[in-house]
């Protein structure tokens, strides 16, 4: 039996309307052959878990240039652990500070991607941190 694909959601969480950097990752993703989702922009926390769970996703990548990361990515992360889901592992990216990373890793971001990161650096984590699936 083949792995499913892994489904990835990219969403542009609150009110940043800039997604150039986020649909050059779903592109890279798409490319790396797993499904990708894009929610658009000013998503909220809710919504993007709500259709993490529609679409069944592994990943759920979020992307933010705002500079409201350190609530925005712990709120979605608080959400899916109020809904028992423990198998979507979140990513986070976008003009981060260095000094905000280890209070997003703690918080349970999985890895934070700033600008610059390589694509490939990107597609590797991801599939390093997604069991298999066979569903």
């Amino acid at each position: 039996m083949e792995n499913a694909p892994i489904r990835v959601l990219i969403a542009k969480p609150g009110l940043d309307g800039h997604d150039r950097g986020a649909k050059v990752v779903a592109r890279a993703l798409r490319d790396a052959g797993m499904e990708v989702i894009y929610t658009g922009l000013r998503q909220s926390p809710e919504q993007i878990v709500a259709a993490a769970i529609q679409e069944d996703v592994n990943v759920i990548g979020l992307s933010c240039l705002s500079g409201a990361h350190n609530s925005l990515f712990p709120r979605v992360i608080n959400l899916l652990r109020e809904k028992d889901i423990q198998d979507i592992v979140v990513f986070g990216g976008g003009v981060i500070p260095e000094a905000d990373i280890p209070g997003l890793k703690a918080a349970g971001v999985a890895a934070v991607f700033t600008p610059g990161s390589p694509l490939e650096e990107i597609i590797n984590t991801i599939r390093e941190s997604v069991p298999a699936r066979n569903d």
